[in-house]
């Protein structure tokens, strides 16, 4: 069997799961798992972390999203999600961490498309989420 006729990790099972739209309650839960068998996932952890934004749930938002950071300072989805959680949550060092993604994306401005397709899938599932729209302007401007 060639590798790409590969059956997908269960991560990409989940990523596609998400992108078929299925209930975000349901993949925070997925991702939960995938997460604690994986700990050291930094991509599960941003995903995480997402969902649980998407969700309602900016304290656990906050703590999968330092975790994600931790694993991957540079990853600028995850500092995105950790600012949203910070805005969230009132919790105060929200400027440094847009400051790093800005930088991240002059530097690999490849990266910008990902960056504002999740901006517009996240508006999209959660039209009036008031951290994102912040996270846009400033990230435009």
């Amino acid at each position: 069997m060639a590798p790409t006729d590969a059956e997908p990790s269960a991560f990409e099972a989940a990523l596609q799961r998400y992108g078929a739209g299925a209930p975000v309650a349901e993949l925070v839960e997925e991702f939960a798992a995938l997460a604690e068998q994986n700990p050291r996932h930094s991509a599960c952890w941003t995903c995480l972390a997402w969902l649980q934004l998407l969700n309602n749930q900016p304290l656990e938002g906050l703590r999968s999203a330092r975790l994600a950071v931790r694993l991957s300072p540079q990853d600028p989805q995850a500092r995105i999600n950790l600012t949203l959680a910070m805005l969230e949550t009132g919790a105060k060092g929200v400027r440094e961490h847009i400051e790093v993604v800005q930088r991240v994306l002059a530097m690999a401005p490849e990266m910008a498309d990902e960056i504002n397709d999740a901006i517009t899938d996240g508006l999209q599932r959660k039209p009036n989420w008031q951290a994102l729209q912040k996270v846009k302007a400033w990230l435009a401007g």
